[in-house]
């Protein structure tokens, strides 16, 4: 059963102005996403080529959990984003260090990351477009998301590796019809190529401000909360708005 939870998400008002960085504490708003879908449909270098800008195809499939932290700004507003990669993910190859026993992507192994998808705000569902499995797999990531997230988390349906166009076996129709079975907007990507990735992320923060400013217009405690303060002689404090 998925979980109810308010839009907005933790702010940093009065934490003093700092430096424009990673680890900077002074934010308006903070979005948890999740990178999602089958082992070695490109996760990683989706993350590496939006947090950093980087890519490198030296990976090989581990279990875990990692994230990245990227500020963006929009409105004038100034959010944070923290970027996890649900595992199945990858890690760089160390060449002359034994490798344990590949069992990522297997079914058990998704139980590790339900626990985080409560607090996401946004999801990117990948596939390869190269994969009929990965691709196959969408429904029940879906479900998945369905289950353990919130019902206010917003979902983009991802075909990555679109450089590799000799290889596909996914038509761009499919993953468009897909999408719109499942009620998800839908990208092809490139980490390789830097196809559409920065694309998606800010496609994905404006749907979720979008969310956010509607739930602020509609949630009957704000509107509560509007009237009370007519009733003050006081003037009435600045309400919340996602100004995104």
């Amino acid at each position: 059963m998925r979980h109810e939870a308010p839009m907005q998400m933790a702010s940093s008002q009065d934490a003093r102005y700092g430096q424009k960085d990673s680890s900077d504490q002074n934010f308006d708003y903070m979005f948890k996403l999740l990178i999602i879908g089958n082992s070695s449909v490109g996760k990683t270098s989706f993350l590496f080529r939006y947090a950093d800008d980087s890519f490198t195809s030296a990976f090989v499939s581990t279990v875990g959990i990692d994230f990245k932290v990227k500020t963006v700004f929009k409105n004038e507003k100034r959010i944070k984003l923290q970027i996890w990669r649900e595992v199945t993910t990858k890690t760089k190859i160390c060449y002359n260090v034994t490798q344990t026993k590949d069992t990522a992507g297997q079914e058990r192994y998704r139980t590790i990351t339900t626990a985080y998808y409560r607090g996401a705000m946004g999801f990117i569902l990948m596939y390869d477009i190269t994969n009929e499995e990965s691709f196959n797999a969408v429904q029940d990531w879906s479900t998945q998301i369905k289950t353990y997230s919130w019902d206010n988390a917003q979902v983009i349906l991802v075909g990555n590796k679109c450089d590799m166009e000799d290889e596909r076996v996914i038509s761009t129709e499919r993953g468009q019809h897909l999408g719109e079975q499942l009620g998800f907007e839908f990208f092809e990507t490139s980490a390789k190529d830097n196809i559409n990735v920065k694309q998606t992320f800010e496609r994905l923060v404006d749907i979720i401000c979008d969310k956010m400013s509607e739930s602020l217009e509609t949630d009957p405690a704000i509107t509560a909360a509007k009237q009370n303060t007519r009733l003050k002689e006081s003037p009435p404090p600045p309400q919340p708005n996602c100004g995104c």
